[in-house]
C-alpha cells in the first residue's frame, strides 16, 4: 500500500473527504517526523512507538573493493517498535 491508497482507504473508513483524509495523513507524518527529529518519541498504544536512535561511526567494507576498509560516519536513524496488539494481530 502506498500513501495515496492509504489516504483513500482512510477517507472511506472514517467517512472523510479525500482532502480531509490527505490532511490527516500528512499531519500525522509531519508530527511524527518533527517529534523524533527533536529526540522525542511517539507512542500509539497497541500499534507501536516511533523514535530515533544514534548509530555510532564504524569501520566497514567497500562493496566495490572488498579488501578496502572505509569509515562509515555516525548517523541518526528512525526506529519503530511494534506494540503488543499489532504483534498479536500478525500472529493469527
Amino acid at each position: 500500500m502506498n500513501k495515496l491508497e492509504l489516504i483513500e482507504q482512510l477517507a472511506a473508513k472514517a467517512n472523510l473527504s479525500r482532502p480531509q483524509s490527505e490532511g490527516a495523513v500528512n499531519g500525522l507524518v509531519e508530527i511524527i517526523t518533527s517529534t523524533i527529529k527533536g529526540g522525542g518519541e511517539v507512542t500509539i498504544t497497541g500499534f507501536g512507538t516511533f523514535s530515533s536512535k544514534r548509530r555510532e561511526a564504524r569501520m566497514g567494507v567497500n562493496p566495490q573493493k572488498p579488501q578496502e576498509k572505509i569509515q562509515i560516519p555516525a548517523v541518526v536513524v528512525p526506529k519503530f517498535k511494534a506494540g503488543k496488539t499489532l504483534k498479536d494481530a500478525l500472529k493469527s
